[in-house]
């Protein structure tokens, strides 16, 4: 069956994320990577995958410019993948998906956490604008069209700027104002 994608899904930077990462068996891989693992055993142990799911993975993830294959073990040949500086990017991704999801959880429900490795205090992440240090979660900030984008993709923004954001834009519990503290 071939899959019908809509013109402006080939410009949106959201669908564009998902071909390469959308995918279950990719995001844990990638947990995996930032979790210091770089082995196919190690995966396929952590994972479950079988060898030609996971081979098929690893390879899109190297030809995506996300992981490098490197040997690391002569005779016989055996190689590990290791985060590029592009693959490295996506933790943020990844970290504010576990944060969504743990948000939604009671304390004592959160299988996995984000600490800070030095007092193990549990983290809060939030994504901010690296100008201001403001909340990008909140109805003040929307999406509107780029420098690159085409008819379709500009008429879907055509004054979304100055249009007003609906409320459902607001986090619960989080002020559209609220800001993290500066040291």
């Amino acid at each position: 069956m071939v899959s019908k994608i809509r013109l402006e899904d080939r410009e949106c930077p959201l669908s564009a994320t998902l071909g390469i990462v959308g995918e279950w068996w990719t995001v844990l891989i990638l947990h995996d990577c930032f979790d210091g693992y770089t082995r196919f055993d190690e995966f396929q142990a952590n994972i479950g995958l079988s060898s030609s799911m996971l081979t098929a993975r690893l390879k899109g993830l190297v030809d995506r410019g996300i992981l490098e294959r490197r040997p690391y073990q002569e005779r016989p040949v055996r190689y590990e993948y290791v985060l590029t500086d592009l693959g490295r990017s996506l933790r943020p991704v990844l970290v504010a998906m576990a944060a969504w999801r743990n948000a939604q959880l009671a304390p004592q429900e959160r299988s996995m956490i984000l600490v800070d490795a030095r007092t193990g205090r549990e983290a809060e992440p939030v994504v901010v604008d690296a100008h201001t240090g403001e909340r990008v979660d909140g109805a003040g900030y929307v999406f509107a069209a780029g420098p690159a984008a085409g008819p379709i993709m500009r008429q879907r923004y055509e004054g979304v700027a100055r249009r007003p954001a609906p409320e459902a834009a607001f986090p619960a519990g989080a002020p559209e104002s609220a800001a993290p503290e500066r040291a």
